[in-house]
């Protein structure tokens, strides 16, 4: 059995992470800027959409069928029986159906498909689970609980942004502007609910005070656990850094990573955001 490890490219992969896994494929989400389409981290960058956000109309898409079905057809010519797929949220995006759809038609390849309920850091873990999984001849069966497991019980996501207006814009707000109105200086914690989808978890009087609430809820989860921890970011990597060094100081972390937050994500959350992705070790 040779099996690929399938996601899209809301799971933030760092390059080190791609480099790392021969049997890693990302399929990229599309960023459209004035009706011209772009492969998300492919054909722009972050920083380039950040650039674009104010002054242009800057949405996303799903991903190309297209990019799809021409990496399974490389896939089955290469020899891999299976691939297992990983994707964002159904909850927050029509990728995950999109993928479901097209699979119907696939010959060939024996396929597993997991709606991730996440996005960002929270399913690049769940990625390279799987590859460190398969790289160790697990079955696919137990792969999929483990990644439940991680997901639903091992892990958290919380991030928070300096303003609601590109999650509006987007479509993306869920249940997030009813908990805090519109209260200028009032910041939301937010994490992805079992069910996939956007909630506020808690919220402080400017981002400071959104800091030591995401800080409190890590420890409250893992106590002195070991944890390994992804520090998102949208244009501000060193305030990230500071808020890792910050972190070291109250949980037991066994490994930190500073992640630019990617495109596709990034426009609806604007350059003014942080999370934090923990999963014990």
């Amino acid at each position: 059995m040779k099996v690929a490890i399938i996601t899209d490219s809301a799971a933030n992969l760092l390059p080190e992470t791609l480099k790392k896994y021969s049997n890693l494929f990302v399929v990229p989400l599309m960023i459209v800027v004035d009706e011209k389409s772009y492969r998300d981290q492919v054909e722009i960058s972050a920083d380039e959409v950040y650039q674009l956000l104010d002054d242009h109309h800057v949405s996303t898409s799903l991903p190309s069928m297209d990019d799809l079905n021409a990496l399974l057809d490389k896939l089955k010519k290469e020899g891999y029986t299976d691939a297992l797929v990983i994707n964002l949220s159904s909850g927050l995006s029509g990728t995950y159906n999109a993928f479901r759809l097209a699979f119907e038609h696939v010959e060939g390849i024996h396929i597993t498909h997991i709606d991730s309920r996440t996005l960002g850091g929270g399913l690049s873990i769940l990625v390279e689970e799987a590859c460190e999984m398969v790289k160790q001849n697990k079955p696919i069966p137990e792969i999929v609980e483990k990644i439940k497991k991680i997901r639903y019980e091992d892990s958290i996501a919380l991030y928070t942004i300096n303003t609601l207006k590109y999650l509006r814009k987007g479509g993306r707000i869920g249940k997030v502007e009813g908990t805090i109105g519109n209260i200028l200086h009032i910041k939301p914690v937010i994490t992805v609910n079992d069910d996939g989808v956007y909630v506020t978890v808690s919220k402080g009087f400017g981002i400071q005070r959104s800091f030591l609430a995401m800080k409190d809820l890590l420890v409250e989860k893992f106590k002195a656990a070991a944890i390994d921890l992804i520090v998102h970011f949208g244009d501000d990597l060193e305030k990230a850094r500071q808020l890792g060094e910050s972190l070291k100081k109250v949980l037991n972390i066994r490994n930190i990573s500073l992640s630019k937050l990617t495109p596709v994500l990034g426009i609806h959350t604007g350059p003014m955001m942080f999370a934090y992705v923990a999963r014990t070790v």
